[in-house]
């Protein structure tokens, strides 16, 4: 019976390793994998899922006013998908989220998410927040704060390293915007 995960984490948890290991596990066994990412996030190239490890493979894009069900059951219709792989799925919106339960559900396609829980003021992405709601099974991914405790929290740094409070929610950026850290070190930068 297929059902819909969400792997979700603070960054650096290996997310995009895990999709790619997970892609890679089903065209081993002769299975098609369909794999999307967030047109909004560039940074490697569009159409691209890329790890920090060196991994990559490209992806369909998705766009905050695709309708994914539609898109998907016309791939399907044309070739048959074994699994749906979506990259930064905190960037879907609450309709994109259903239509995701609909492949499940309608198409009985597993749908498996990767993406960050929270944003850098602790609060949670519209596309994070319905997969909390609504997927199947929640796995949570960690990663380590520099003292050594699980990182649940993301920080913005501006250019010199402070702690960012306010902004839009959606930046882009890498290991030289963000760093995942545990709740006391983000309150303590907060304050700081």
């Amino acid at each position: 019976m297929a059902q819909m995960y969400f792997y979700y984490s603070a960054m650096n948890a290996g997310k995009s390793t895990t999709l790619l290991q997970s892609s890679f596990n089903y065209r081993e066994r002769g299975m098609n994998p369909a794999i999307f990412t967030a047109a909004i996030d560039d940074r490697y190239g569009k159409g691209v899922v890329s790890s920090r490890i060196g991994l990559q493979e490209e992806a369909e894009l998705f766009n905050v006013d695709d309708d994914l069900f539609q898109c998907l059951s016309q791939m399907h219709a044309e070739t048959k998908i074994d699994c749906v792989l979506i990259d930064e799925c905190q960037f879907l919106t609450k309709a994109q989220v259903y239509q995701l339960t609909e492949v499940v559900d309608k198409l009985h396609i597993p749908v498996l998410c990767y993406g960050l829980r929270s944003d850098f003021r602790g609060e949670l992405f519209d596309g994070s927040r319905y997969l909390l709601a609504w997927a199947d099974k929640l796995v949570e991914l960690k990663t380590i704060c520099h003292c050594g405790r699980k990182a649940n929290m993301v920080i913005r740094q501006d250019e010199s390293g402070k702690a960012i409070a306010d902004g839009d929610q959606v930046e882009i950026g890498g290991n030289d915007r963000y760093v995942s850290v545990c709740r006391k070190h983000y309150k303590e930068a907060l304050e700081g």
